[in-house]
């Protein structure tokens, strides 16, 4: 009788869900991922949750949270990137067709003495 109760709740609320966290989040894919993330959360408490008078909103907070949690992450893991930035790049050399000097050992070793 739960199980038909959260399935009832899941549909009911999905695509309502997901629309807001869309906006939150600007990335559907990763409302898509908060989402299910904090309705797996709700189902494994539902026993409680449904007796709430607003379960759409725990999970709506839930998912919130979820979606805070990983701009955050982003944001620290770019932070870390940006202080780890590479090198600054070195123009590639070349022998052929350059007018730099050779030293005579490199011409020693290119003529086959």
């Amino acid at each position: 009788m739960a199980e038909d109760s959260f399935e009832r709740f899941y549909t009911a609320t999905y695509h309502r869900l997901l629309r807001q966290l869309a906006v939150v989040t600007g990335d559907r894919g990763d409302a898509e991922d908060v989402l299910q993330e904090a309705y797996g959360r709700a189902a494994l408490r539902w026993e409680r949750l449904a007796d709430y008078e607003a379960p759409e909103a725990w999970v709506r907070r839930v998912a919130l949270h979820l979606a805070a949690d990983r701009a955050r992450r982003a944001r620290r893991r770019a932070a870390a990137l940006l202080r780890l930035r590479p090198p600054a790049p070195v123009a590639e050399l070349s022998v052929e067709g350059s007018t730099w000097p050779v030293p005579c050992g490199a011409c020693r070793l290119g003529s086959g003495r």
